[in-house]
Order: C-alpha cells, then sequence, then structure tokens
C-alpha cells in the first residue's frame, strides 16, 4: 500500500518525539519505506529530525540521507559533526557517499574520509571524487562484483558470496582478467545451471556494453535506454573495470534533463526550482524571454500600427488577428516539439532537413487547407465574403511559415551546440506571431487593394 504522508500524521509523529516515545516512532517507522520517511524529515525542524534519524538503524539512516533534496541535506548537515557523518557515509554505496562529501567543506569532507571504518569505502570515495559529477565516472558506484575469467563456477560461487556483502543489488557478474580489464558478462542463470567445475572462460558471453568513465552523463542515460540496461558497466582509457552505473543514478539524469527542457519550452533559462530558489533568482530566470516576447509584441504591434489605414477601411480585418497570430505560435510548437522529439532520438538512419522539409511541407499543406476552409466559411457567416480569400490564403501561408520555422530553427540550434528545445517556447511564438501578421495584411493589402 502506498504510504500517504497527511497532516495529522505530521503531527502524530511531532507529538511522539516531544513525549521522546522511541518505542512508538520506531514501530511507525519500522512500517515505512526510507523514502517515506525522508519525506517526513522535510515537514520536521532540524532538531526533530536529527532526533527522529538517530532512532533508525544506520543503513536505513544512510539510504534516507541519500534520499535527500541537495539543497535540504545541505542545510540539515550542517548541524552534523564530521564523526556524525562518518556513521552514515560507512552505509552508502560509494555514488551516493560522493555526492553527499562533494556538498560538504573540504575540511569536512576530509575528516570524514579519515574517519571511516570501512577502509575499502575510504579508497572508493577517493577514486570518484577526482571525477566530474556530469560524466560516468562521475556517476558510477565502486561496488559491483567482478570474476577472473580463469575460475571454475565453483570458485565463482564461493567469490560472489564473498563480493556480495558489499553489493546491495546485483544486476550483473562481470568477467575480467589478470589486470581486471573488463572481457565480458555472465549471468547468474548461466551460473546456476552449469557444471560446477565448468570454466568461466567456456559460460560468459563477450558481447557487453559499456562505457568509458569520460562519456557524459546523457550520453551514458541514451544508451541504458537503448539498451534497456538496468547497470551498465564503466571502465577507463585501457578497458579495465572501475565500476558500474545502476538505473536510480541514470533515472535521476534523465529526470534533470527532462525538466531543463520543460523550462526551456517554456522560456525558462537555467536549472532553478520554485520552493528552493531566491525571488532574483527566479526574476532573472524568467525575465529574458519575458523582455522577449514583450519586444516580439511591440514588433506586432508597429506592424498592425502601420497597416492602419487597411483597418479603417475594413475594420473586419481586426477581428481575424488572433488567429492568424495563435495559428503560427501553434503550429510553431507543435512542429518544434516534434523535431526536438526526434533530435533526442540519435540514429544513423535519422531522416535529413531536406526530408524532414518535405515531409513539414505535405502535413503543413493539409492543415492549411483545412483550417483556411474553416475560416473562409465563418467569413462567408459573417458576412464578409471578400475576406475570404484573404484570410483563407494568409492561414495556409502562417501554417506553412510556421512550419518552416518549427522545423529549421531547432535543428540550426542542435547543429550550434544549443538546447533545441528553447525553439519550442517563446522564441518559435514570437517570431511565428510577428510573421503571421505581416504576412496577413500583405496579403490584405495585394487581394483587396487597399
Amino acid at each position: 500500500m502506498t504510504f500517504e504522508l497527511t497532516k495529522e500524521y505530521v503531527e502524530h509523529i511531532q507529538a511522539a518525539i516531544e513525549a521522546q516515545d522511541d518505542t512508538t516512532l520506531r514501530a511507525e517507522m519500522e512500517e515505512l519505506y526510507p523514502a517515506d520517511i525522508s519525506g517526513i524529515l522535510y515537514e520536521l525542524d532540524t532538531e526533530t529530525a536529527r532526533y527522529l534519524l538517530a532512532l533508525l538503524d544506520r543503513k536505513v539512516g544512510a539510504e534516507i540521507l541519500a534520499n535527500l533534496e541537495v539543497i535540504d541535506r545541505q542545510e540539515f548537515l550542517q548541524s552534523f559533526t564530521s564523526p556524525d557523518l562518518a556513521q552514515y557515509v560507512d552505509e552508502m554505496d560509494s555514488d551516493d557517499a560522493v555526492d553527499l562529501l562533494n556538498e560538504q567543506p573540504i575540511q569536512t569532507r576530509e575528516e570524514v574520509i579519515a574517519l571511516l571504518s570501512d577502509r575499502e569505502q575510504a579508497r572508493f570515495i577517493l577514486d570518484l571524487l577526482h571525477y566530474d559529477e556530469d560524466v560516468a565516472g562521475g556517476l558510477m558506484q565502486k561496488e559491483l562484483i567482478k570474476i577472473n575469467i580463469n575460475l571454475t563456477v565453483n570458485q565463482c560461487i564461493e567469490e560472489i558470496r564473498q563480493q556480495a556483502e558489499n553489493v546491495e543489488n546485483v544486476y550483473s557478474v562481470y568477467v575480467v582478467d589478470d589486470a581486471d580489464k573488463l572481457l565480458g558478462r555472465v549471468s547468474l542463470k548461466k551460473i546456476v545451471l552449469a557444471r560446477k567445475n565448468a570454466k568461466i572462460a567456456d559460460i560468459y558471453e563477450e558481447d557487453v556494453i559499456f562505457v568509458e568513465t569520460y562519456r557524459p552523463a546523457q550520453e551514458v542515460s541514451e544508451v541504458m535506454q537503448r539498451y534497456d540496461l538496468d547497470a551498465v558497466p564503466v571502465v577507463n582509457v585501457q578497458g579495465r573495470l572501475l565500476g558500474q552505473i545502476t538505473i536510480d543514478d541514470v533515472v535521476d539524469v534523465i529526470t534533470e534533463q527532462a525538466e531543463l527542457d520543460i523550462q526551456a519550452i517554456t522560456g525558462i533559462t537555467g536549472d532553478v526550482e520554485e520552493e528552493d530558489d531566491t525571488i532574483w533568482k527566479l526574476v532573472g530566470a524568467r525575465l529574458p524571454w519575458l523582455i522577449a516576447g514583450a519586444v516580439g509584441s511591440l514588433m506586432a504591434a508597429t506592424v498592425i500600427n502601420t497597416f492602419n489605414s487597411q483597418l479603417t477601411k475594413i475594420a473586419a480585418l481586426a477581428a481575424f488577428i488572433p488567429i492568424i497570430g495563435s495559428t503560427g505560435g501553434n503550429v510553431g510548437i507543435q512542429t518544434a516539439s516534434l523535431i526536438v522529439q526526434s533530435l533526442a532520438e540519435k540514429s544513423g538512419l535519422s531522416a535529413t532537413v531536406g526530408q524532414r522539409l518535405a515531409k513539414m511541407v505535405l502535413v503543413a499543406l493539409i492543415n492549411g487547407l483545412i483550417i483556411g476552409s474553416l475560416a473562409g466559411s465563418y467569413c462567408l457567416l459573417i458576412g464578409e465574403p471578400r475576406l475570404v480569400p484573404v484570410v483563407s490564403l494568409a492561414l495556409l501561408t502562417v501554417v506553412l511559415l510556421a512550419s518552416f520555422m518549427g522545423t529549421i530553427t531547432p535543428i540550426a540550434l542542435n547543429r550550434f551546440g544549443i538546447n533545441p528545445a528553447i525553439a519550442s517556447g517563446p522564441f518559435i511564438t514570437t517570431v511565428n506571431d510577428l510573421l503571421g501578421i505581416g504576412v496577413y495584411f500583405l496579403i490584405a493589402s495585394l487581394l483587396l487593394s487597399i
């Protein structure tokens, strides 16, 4: 059953903490997952949260700290001493431990590493600290199971038993040579079904997907999604097995990238969060595209003012300005969103720019004819037959232009290494509004001779 955090439950926990009813608190927490307990800590002040955390098993506490949001965790851990932190870092996976320590002052980081009782954990952490967080080396954990190719199945099983004590989830058993160079992998099923004296060399699979330590995090997530992997081994440039990246770490990368793309689409620059960031940072993230949109609207107003005489002669022209602008914006966003999606799905068989444009023209032509016909019918309905060709042709042209802009812009941005998702937001909308209104009045001037 899914846990639901309510105000009444938080008040119940706070009352138990105030009464120091440790028996009730432990019983309550035993029923919950660490991720659920993390949610409770967000609702408590630092002192009560520390009291609750101290009652829990260290392993559970370590997982809770790993689940906390970075900003909240930094604030929460300010009251922890280095020995306090060391107790929890000892119980963490090496990648989670590095993430937590990178958030601490250098002195605290070094003190914690020196205080770790698990010296292998300390060595793992030191190995990982020099990698940037946005590359494979920064994502990987050192805990994994590897066996030498020269072992028998019986020896392999004993080796797995020993190594598995420090590995929370066994995704794969990797096969290495005497120099720790990755050779392949062997499934647990094959190990269980093989004869005990069989050689690992005879049953392992050489075809193994891996990533190098320098590969960008985004590329790692694409590899794991494409091949539906729960974990991927990480090697150095010599091919030595250094660690593995598990699916939970990649989910974080995918989620973060999706959040950045959504912010880019909506016209927010930078990685910001409404709850955690300051007012000025939020203003700075939103203001650039708001200003750009306002400038675009003012330019559109200038275009409309230029054709003021036409509006004076045929006031009904003004009634169709909103549909011209909104249609161009909507078509542009739809087209750009599809192009951005296709660019994200990298493939050597991806369509060329010419093929994309040809397909876009056909789709836009059909959509433009249908929308233009609907608008033309409305002109007849309101008694303005002379506007039928103007509005219909203008909408057809606007749909074609907006589709062209929605196709070319993200492709061009992608070529220059700029996030193409920004093409799906205010940029496309503003440009297409401006183009649409200009085209509308030009067509009106030509067809109505005004």
